[in-house]
């Protein structure tokens, strides 16, 4: 378990977004302890005089510092749906329920929480519009990253300039499913049956990365990149929801990615 302090934040980034102030932050570089130690991001819905929150509002500090200094960090309260928020000047007690959000103005930082779930972030340089969504199954059937390619157009973003990162994820071989949930996704649409693969007997392995890159590619965006980065297998780069569920944990942290116009 990574010891908290005396790491300096780590910052994944894309080669599609270069230019862009952005980052798929994970584990590395917090002072949260116990079992979430590192640069935990998650508040839990706690009220903001809980002194608990001392370690989360330094570590959210950190994250902005390393993806761009001096900015305003905006963050929704996420639900697992398909809603896209313009950023707004809300506070941490009064963020609107959504799962994705888009700005086109300069030193607002977009951020989205996930621990398994795939973060999403977007940028069309043109025309100065970003966007960051928070695709776990639910929402990414649901059409997050839709609702997000359409925000952005409002801002005035063009489809065929905006390219988009699938960051780090639970990836296909640590992410089994049942039956159930295979079904889902194939009365959505038959062909994604090539997302699951064989697993255990009545169980497969979902590819959420592959399956949220193809809606976004079958949206007719400019280009689409994943990072490739499994959170569940490497605890001492990433959170996972997972994982601290199969070790029976009480508590788990949750990475933020973070993107911004500049």
């Amino acid at each position: 378990m990574p010891e908290a302090g005396h790491e300096p934040v780590e910052v994944n980034r894309a080669r599609v977004l270069d230019g862009v102030a952005h980052g798929f932050l994970g584990r590395r570089g917090g002072v949260s302890t116990g079992l979430v130690a590192g640069l935990d991001m998650g508040t839990r819905a706690m009220d903001p005089a809980d002194p608990r929150l001392a370690p989360i509002r330094e570590n959210r500090a950190r994250g902005i510092a390393a993806v761009l200094p001096g900015a305003r960090l905006v963050t929704v309260y996420q639900v697992h749906g398909n809603v896209c928020e313009v950023a707004g000047n809300w506070d941490e007690a009064h963020r609107p329920q959504a799962d994705a959000l888009v700005t086109d103005r300069p030193g607002v930082l977009l951020g989205i929480l996930t621990a398994d779930c795939a973060p999403v972030l977007f940028a069309d340089r043109k025309a100065g519009v970003v966007g960051a969504a928070h695709a776990g199954w639910k929402g990414a059937i649901g059409g997050v990253t839709d609702s997000t390619i359409a925000a952005m157009e409002q801002l005035g973003a063009n489809r065929a300039d905006i390219v988009a990162a699938v960051g780090p994820c639970i990836a296909q071989p640590s992410y089994e499913v049942d039956a159930g949930f295979a079904a889902r996704f194939a009365e959505a649409d038959p062909a994604n049956a090539r997302f699951f693969a064989s697993g255990k007997p009545g169980h497969f392995q979902f590819d959420l990365e592959g399956y949220v890159a193809a809606r976004l590619e079958s949206a007719g965006i400019g280009a689409v990149e994943r990072l490739g980065l499994d959170t569940y297998p490497d605890p001492a780069r990433f959170y996972s929801f997972r994982r601290a569920t199969h070790l029976g944990e009480p508590d788990y942290g949750r990475q933020i990615s973070l993107i911004a116009v500049g």
